[in-house]
């Protein structure tokens, strides 16, 4: 069978086309913006390298149909119309979905019973009914865990109120659209069983439901990690045999500075810490209020939003990666610490990628003191830091592209059941 792909964004950095691409599978790529040569050029020039982000090499000679001026002028002008983004996402899901379907209208010679229409949620309805009305099938990959999420972040803001920028006010259309596109798709493909049990509870159908971890494709090395002072100038690109004041322990959080990703815990962990050789660096855009910033104590720093290709400064000279989340559908930084060598802390609720006390600890949710008391233990003990670094690098391998590819044929052989098993007898 073939696939068409669609996403909004560089999601994964465009894995799931590059593997199908690299498989000979992929008919085409839908996206929204799709930064050629022109474009790319233009980024440089007016000092945009997000452009030089909608655009992968893997894909150079691969079919991809873009909607570029449509997604640029709305992007600049339309989603000031809206005073919910989640009304604004609504608007350019539907777009982006109804734009595919103008275009699929017009390809010649396809037979549809063969293809497989995969895309992202909320941008997913009208393509992947189209191509269903005509024998294909669809797949779409939820990417959270919709309401079941929100609703704990709701809970956050009561537990911690004043804290959020903005409450997480969803309309009930942009969850009603999520819904149409699980019972229009084959499968559900989720990339933990946090999400997947997340959506049995919200309706969807066991046998639907497929967990597909992210894959990594890491950049760079842990020995590139242990030499990272030639660039960054920093002396804490190695572990040490003793953790005090000038040689503190260098706990990094990279993502979303919001309630979800649980920054309210790890700032009281931090607070719990004062008194201790421990500093934080977190890093991303804020989403707390200024009272809630004005509570931080002295042992957290925060670097506000960056760009992609300034992670890896962030990474080398870090000693420990922590992903407080309450919720996250996989949270794809834990592989990309672990690539650049750094143990993990993280909790049960995104994709199992830690072994607890192996390459990281896994801590409960919604618990400041077992995080501080993780991080005390770790301040104690160098040597496990170190060990569980080494553990940290190779566990990364087993999120290979290779392994994303085997999970993307096993869902194929699910919709296609006369496919051969490819398995040697």
């Amino acid at each position: 069978m073939k696939w068409i792909c669609s996403q909004i964004g560089a999601r994964e950095h465009y894995a799931i086309p590059r593997v199908l691409h690299r498989e000979r599978k992929l008919e085409c790529l839908y996206t929204d913006l799709w930064a050629g040569t022109m474009w790319r050029a233009l980024g440089s020039f007016l000092g945009r390298p997000v452009l030089s982000t909608r655009y992968h090499r893997d894909l150079a000679d691969a079919k991809v149909e873009s909607f570029d001026l449509t997604t640029l002028v709305d992007s600049s002008f339309g989603g000031n119309l809206k005073k919910n983004p989640y009304e604004w996402f609504l608007y350019v899901g539907s777009d982006f979905g109804r734009s595919i379907v103008e275009s699929l209208k017009r390809k010649k010679g396809i037979n549809w019973k063969d293809m497989i229409f995969f895309g992202y949620d909320t941008g997913f309805l009208e393509p992947a009914k189209w191509v269903k009305e005509r024998g294909g099938k669809a797949i779409v990959c939820q990417m959270d865990p919709s309401r079941f999420e929100v609703k704990i972040v709701k809970e956050e803001e009561n537990r911690w109120p004043g804290w959020a920028k903005r409450s997480a006010d969803i309309p009930e259309t942009y969850f009603q659209r999520r819904e149409k596109e699980w019972d229009v798709a084959d499968l559900v493909m989720v990339n933990s069983e946090w999400s997947g049990n997340a959506l049995l509870d919200q309706g969807v159908a066991a046998d639907k439901i497929v967990i597909v971890p992210l894959a990594y494709e890491a950049a760079m090395s842990k020995e590139k990690k242990l030499n990272s002072e030639l660039l960054t100038g920093s002396n804490h690109s190695t572990y040490t045999t003793e953790f005090n004041a000038r040689r503190t322990l260098r706990i990094l959080f990279l993502g979303q500075v919001i309630l979800r990703k649980g920054i309210q815990y790890l700032i009281e962990a931090a607070r719990l810490l004062q008194n201790e050789p421990v500093s934080f660096d977190i890093v991303g855009p804020i989403g707390i209020s200024d009272e809630a910033m004005k509570s931080v104590p002295p042992n957290v720093f925060f670097h506000g939003p960056i760009s992609r290709d300034m992670a890896s400064g962030f990474f080398s000279n870090a000693d420990l990666f922590v992903l407080p989340t309450l919720s996250d559908g996989f949270a794809l930084t834990q592989l990309e610490a672990m690539a650049h060598g750094l143990p993990v802390i993280s909790t049960p609720h995104c994709g199992r990628v830690v072994t607890d006390g192996i390459d990281g600890v896994v801590v409960p949710s919604r618990d400041a003191n077992a995080l501080s008391e993780t991080l005390l233990a770790l301040v104690a003990d160098p040597r496990k830091l170190q060990d569980m670094s080494e553990a940290a690098s190779k566990k990364v391998r087993q999120f290979s592209l290779q392994k994303l590819a085997d999970n993307l044929a096993d869902m194929e052989r699910t919709l296609s059941p006369t496919l051969p098993n490819l398995v040697n007898d």
